[in-house]
C-alpha cells in the first residue's frame, strides 16, 4: 500500500479487541460487575457489617434480605456488593504496583548496559525467591491487617513476572533500526524508551495485567478466607469462609460469593487470552538487526589536527571479541578529514569497515565494540569517550544520519509526521506548530507530491522511495553541519536512486552541509562526491580528489572496484569530465 491509501483505513486496536466475541463478553461482564460495585452505596439495603440477630441464617428471599442472612445476621447481598469493591481495589493496587516496578525494571534492564542488566536481574531474582503468601502473613503486623497495604506489598511480589516479559521484549526491540534512527536523531534514552520501545512491548504488558489483576483478587480472597487481616472488611474470601463454616446449615451462603469470585477471575483470564490473540496477532513486525550501544576504550587525543576541517578521524581502530575472547580488529589506522561543505565518499566492499567508521562517529557502535585507539574530532570537539547525554546533544542537530534501509528505520506504530516532528523538536526545542510546518515544507522540498498526506500516513502506507525521502527530510530538518549517509540508495531501483542523489546534491548545496557518503557503488560516488576514500579490510588504501582517483587510480583494489562498474562509458572512459559535469 502507498501513500495514496487512506490512513484512516487502519483499524484501531480497541476496535479489534471489541470485535473479538470472547473479549467483548468478558469486558461486558467485568464492566457490569464493577459498575454495580461502584453503585453499592446507592443500591445496598444494609451496611456490610450491620447485624440483626433475628436474621441469622435467614433464607433467600426474606423481606429486605434478597439473598438471606449469614451466621451473624448480616445481609449477604449487601456484603456481596461491598466485596466487589474490595476485589476491585485489590486488583488495582496490586496490578499498578507490579506494572510500575516490573515495567520500569524491564525497560532499564533490557535497554542499558550489562552492569545495569546484572543489577536488575539480581534484584528481581531475589524477589522471586521470596515465599509470597507466607511473606504477606508474616508482614501483617507491619501492614496493620489493611488489605490495601497487603496488596501494595503483593504488587512487588508480582513484579518479577512482568519484569521478565518486558526485559526479554526490550532486548529484541532495542536493536531495531528505527530505535537506532531515533537515537541518531538526538532523542534521549528516556524518550526512546517511552515512545519507541514501550509502544512495541505494551501489548504483552496489557495481557499480563489482566492475569495479574486476577491473581491479586485471588490472593486477597485467600488471605481473607484464612482469617488474615481485618474482620471488618467485606470480601469474597471472608464470605466463603463464613459459608464454609455454615455449610450444613445454609449451603447457599457458600454459593453466592464463590460464583461471583469465579466469574470475575475467569473473566480476567479469558480476557487476557483474548487480548493475547488480538494484540500479539496484529503486532507490527520489524526486521531484527544488530546495533546498539558503544563501549569505548581509552583513546589517544594528542597531536595536530586540521584547523579548517569539520570532521577529523585519526588512527581510528575498532575491535570485536573473537571466538576465543581475543580482540579482532575490524578497523585499523583510519585517517579521514572532511571540510565544511565538502562531500566525501567512503567506498569499499561489504565488510570493509565503512559502516563501522560511520557508526563510531555517530556513537552508536554495538555494545561489544571497543575503540582500540585513535581520535574523532567534530568541529574541534573530541567525540570518543563522550557520555550518552553529550552525544545525544550532537546527534540529530549538528550530526544527522540517513540509513540504508528506510522502511526498517521508521517506527511502524506511529505516523510518519509525528516521528519527524519528534526528532526535530528534540534537536531544536522548536514549538510543535513550527516543527510541523517545517517538516511539511521539507517533505514538499524532497519531492513528495502530497506532503500532508504522507505526514499523516503510517510507514507501511508509503513506498520505499518515499520512505527514503522522508528520512532525508528528517535528517536535514535541523540543518546539521554534517550529514552521514549510509548506502542511501541501496534498497531503491535505478530511477529512484538517481532522484535521491539529485535531491541530496541539491540539499547539500542549499544548506552547505558536509556529507560523508558510505557506499560500495562508484557510480554513486561519481555523481555526487568531491573526494573519495577507498577502504579495504578495515584500512584506507587510497584517498584523494574524485577526479584524480577516477582518472588515475593508484591502488590495485581501487582499480578492481572501478573495473566492476558495468556502465564503463559513463564513468571509466572519461572520469574527469563526468565528475566535472556533475559538479557544475
Amino acid at each position: 500500500m502507498t501513500a495514496g491509501a487512506d490512513a484512516s483505513q487502519r483499524t484501531p486496536t480497541w476496535k479489534k479487541v471489541i470485535r473479538d466475541p470472547q473479549a467483548a463478553i468478558t469486558i461486558g461482564l467485568l464492566a457490569a460487575i464493577f459498575l454495580i460495585g461502584a453503585l453499592t452505596p446507592l443500591i445496598a439495603p444494609h451496611g456490610p457489617n450491620d447485624a440483626d440477630l433475628s436474621m441469622v441464617n435467614a433464607p433467600v428471599g426474606t423481606s429486605g434480605y434478597l439473598l438471606g442472612g449469614d451466621e451473624s445476621g448480616r445481609d449477604i447481598f449487601s456484603r456481596l456488593l461491598h466485596s466487589i469493591n474490595t476485589a476491585a481495589i485489590s486488583a488495582l493496587i496490586g496490578t499498578t504496583v507490579a506494572l510500575i516496578v516490573g515495567v520500569t525494571g524491564g525497560l532499564v534492564g533490557g535497554y542499558f548496559n550489562r552492569a545495569t542488566q546484572s543489577i536488575t536481574e539480581w534484584t528481581f531474582a531475589l524477589l522471586m525467591t521470596l515465599p509470597g503468601v507466607l511473606l504477606l502473613i508474616i508482614l501483617m503486623p507491619v501492614t496493620g491487617g489493611d488489605y490495601r497495604a497487603t496488596m501494595f506489598v503483593f504488587g512487588f511480589l508480582l513484579a518479577p513476572g512482568i519484569y521478565r516479559i518486558v526485559r526479554n521484549l526490550v532486548l529484541g526491540v532495542k536493536n531495531e533500526l528505527y530505535v537506532d534512527a531515533a537515537r541518531v536523531s538526538g532523542l534521549g534514552n528516556v524518550r526512546i524508551l517511552g515512545r519507541h520501545v514501550l509502544s512495541i512491548v505494551r501489548g504483552p504488558i496489557i495481557i499480563a495485567a489482566a492475569f495479574m489483576a486476577g491473581s491479586a483478587i485471588a490472593v486477597q480472597s485467600g488471605l481473607a478466607f484464612l482469617g488474615v487481616g481485618s474482620t471488618e472488611i467485606p470480601s469474597f474470601g471472608a464470605m466463603i469462609s463464613s459459608g464454609f463454616r455454615n455449610l450444613y446449615v445454609a449451603p447457599a451462603q457458600f454459593l453466592w460469593p464463590s460464583l461471583l469470585l469465579g466469574v470475575i477471575t475467569a473473566s480476567l483470564v479469558l480476557l487476557g487470552n483474548a487480548l493475547r490473540d488480538t494484540l500479539e496477532g496484529s503486532k507490527p513486525k520489524a526486521k531484527k538487526v544488530g546495533a546498539g550501544q558503544r563501549v569505548v576504550a581509552d583513546v589517544e587525543r594528542d597531536g595536530p589536527t586540521d584547523p579548517d576541517a569539520l570532521l577529523v578521524i585519526r588512527d581510528l581502530g575498532i575491535a570485536y571479541p573473537g571466538v576465543d575472547g581475543a580482540p579482532n580488529e575490524v578497523v585499523r589506522g583510519v585517517n579521514l578529514s572532511l571540510a565544511p561543505g565538502d562531500v566525501l565518499g567512503l567506498v569499499g566492499e561489504s565488510g570493509s569497515g565503512k559502516t563501522q567508521t560511520a557508526f563510531s562517529t555517530l556513537g552508536v557502535l554495538p555494545s561489544e565494540a571497543v575503540i582500540t585507539g585513535g581520535s574523532i574530532r567534530f568541529d574541534g570537539r573530541e567525540l570518543l569517550g563522550l557520555d550518552d547525554t553529550s552525544m545525544a546533544a550532537l546527534r540529530g542537530s549538528a550530526i544527522a544520519y540517513i540509513p540504508q534501509e528506510p522502511m526498517s528505520n521508521l517506527d511502524p506504530s506511529f505516523r510518519v509526521g509525528s516521528q519527524l516532528v519528534e526528532g526535530l523538536r528534540a534537536a531544536t526545542s522548536m514549538p510543535r506548530k513550527d516543527a510541523k510546518a517545517r517538516v511539511i515544507a521539507l517533505l514538499d522540498r524532497c519531492g513528495i507530491v502530497d506532503p500532508q498526506r504522507t505526514f499523516d500516513a503510517y510507514p507501511h502506507e508509503i513506498s520505499g522511495g518515499m520512505a527514503q525521502r522522508v528520512l532525508i527530510a528528517g535528517a536535514v530538518a535541523s540543518r546539521p553541519k554534517l550529514l552521514i549517509a549510509d548506502e542511501p540508495t541501496t534498497a531503491l531501483d535505478v530511477t529512484v536512486q538517481a532522484e535521491i542523489l539529485d535531491l541530496l546534491r541539491d540539499l547539500q548545496h542549499e544548506l552547505g552541509m558536509a556529507v560523508l557518503l558510505v557506499t560500495h557503488n562508484f557510480g554513486v560516488v561519481a555523481d555526487i562526491c568531491d573526494r573519495i576514500a577507498v577502504m579495504k579490510e578495515g584500512e584506507i588504501v587510497e584517498n584523494g580528489a574524485a577526479e584524480e582517483i577516477f582518472g588515475a587510480p593508484r591502488h590495485e583494489y581501487t582499480r578492481m572496484l572501478l573495473g566492476s562498474i558495468l556502465d564503463e562509458d559513463a564513468v571509466r572512459t572519461d572520469p574527469p569530465a563526468a565528475v566535472k559535469g556533475v559538479a557544475s
